[in-house]
């Protein structure tokens, strides 16, 4: 398992938008030279699905998807998360929760079913992840 936390300075909701909204997630998940997500599909529903995909440094795709298993706005986001384009298809749940105090949101991230170190290290750019966000909602 892995779990992450941020301090943003803004309220919940702005946050948990930013989490959702296709067009603005696309604004925030990448770094040039590095990897930048292009397309963002979602169906914002328990039940409902969701995939994202983009290109990596190498030039090459990267694509992952899954099914939203909670959303309670502004305070909890929870999917299961598998990558696609003949990458390690298993099937893990990503918690997001957020808690608001005095305009500041404490966001935590818990990923959980990385049962190999192989998913393990894949997934492990949780850091990088919320610090792209952080800066998208403070600038």
């Amino acid at each position: 398992m892995i779990v992450q936390e941020i301090t943003i300075e803004s309220p919940a909701d702005r946050i948990f938008e930013a989490l959702v909204d296709p067009d603005e997630r696309l604004q925030w998940w990448g770094i040039e030279g590095q990897f930048r997500a292009t397309r963002m599909d979602s169906d914002l529903q328990v039940g409902g699905r969701w995939k994202m995909v983009g290109v990596r440094r190498t030039g090459g795709a990267f694509e992952v998807g899954g099914e939203y298993r909670e959303i309670v706005r502004p305070s909890l986001l929870a999917f299961t998360w598998s990558r696609g384009l003949d990458e390690d298809p298993t099937e893990t749940l990503v918690r997001i929760e957020l808690e608001e105090s005095d305009g500041m949101t404490r966001v935590r991230v818990t990923h959980s079913g990385l049962v190999t170190r192989t998913l393990r290290d894949r997934n492990s750019g949780w850091p990088v992840v919320l610090g792209l966000l952080k800066t998208h909602i403070e600038t």
